[in-house]
């Protein structure tokens, strides 16, 4: 089951672009969106990055589109510009990987509309710069982190990812000419597009290692079960749920804290660059 696009989604298509935005729009959902982007909602609450998490938390369909800007965006400036162009020079390095003046320009632009669109709480400009390109620098890391894991993602992963993507099929099957004349609608090459796709799997494999090695100790769910003391007349069933919900919560925290702690774990031993003088 494919990604669904919030209504504002079609903001994502610049208007120079002539492509049908039925194909355009649909195409800015094939990317699985980066975890990482929900953990910068939950750092300290600081100007902007506060009003980022407390939007997300009244707006959640923000965030996801937030999160999908940032696939989107990557897929279509390596359509426009070609996969592994740096037009403009690089404003961020994060080891051997590179974050394009034309990438941050077309990610921070589909960001700043679709926010100011439906969020009335001001920002301020630089701290938003700062936010885009964090989130960035962020996704390499998570591509990095996933090649020192050894992780691999085979043909036939790729393969069955893209069969199964719905905007793909016709009839229910993968059909191979409608996936080459959506791709060429958007000025991507099938190589290009996988070659992307690839590399958003590895780093999402590297986050679920890492969020799988994560599990409540003894200690924790005897807390998070005190936490819901059932009421004697209350249903025993709707009690057990409940308890399972605290619990089910707690863990989602917990992988949260780990998932941050090994990404600014990444970070410390990364040399990171960002020339701020370009955003």
């Amino acid at each position: 089951m494919g990604l669904v696009c919030p209504p504002s989604s079609a903001a994502l298509i610049p208007p120079q672009h002539t492509v049908v935005a039925a194909s355009k729009s649909r195409l800015s959902c094939l990317l699985p969106p980066p975890i990482g982007t929900l953990f910068s909602f939950i750092k300290t609450r600081i100007e902007m990055i506060k009003t980022m998490r407390d939007a997300a938390h009244n707006y959640p369909w923000l965030l996801k589109s937030i999160m999908i800007i940032l696939a989107a965006a990557f897929v279509i400036t390596m359509g426009w510009w070609g996969f592994g162009e740096d037009a403009g020079g690089p404003v961020a390095k994060v080891g051997a990987q590179t974050v394009s003046l034309d990438e941050f320009k077309r990610t921070y632009e589909n960001m700043r509309r679709i926010y100011k669109e439906n969020v009335t709480s001001e920002f301020k400009e630089e701290e938003f710069k700062d936010f885009v390109v964090g989130q960035l620098v962020d996704s390499r890391v998570w591509i990095i982190a996933a090649e020192e894991m050894g992780v691999h993602v085979s043909d036939a992963d790729l393969r069955e990812l893209i069969m199964k993507t719905e905007v793909f099929q016709k009839n229910g099957a993968f059909d191979p000419e409608l996936y080459k004349r959506i791709l060429a609608a958007n000025h991507l090459t099938p190589a290009a597009f996988e070659a992307i796709q690839h590399q958003e799997i590895l780093a999402n494999k590297a986050r679920m290692i890492v969020r799988d090695s994560v599990a409540l100790t003894p200690a924790e769910i005897e807390e998070g079960q005190s936490l819901m003391a059932r009421p004697p007349d209350s249903d025993p069933t709707k009690g057990a749920e409940s308890r399972q919900r605290v619990l089910d919560d707690m863990l989602l925290q917990k992988q949260q804290r780990a998932l941050i702690s090994f990404q600014q774990s990444m970070k410390s031993k990364l040399p990171i660059t960002i020339r701020r003088e370009l955003l």
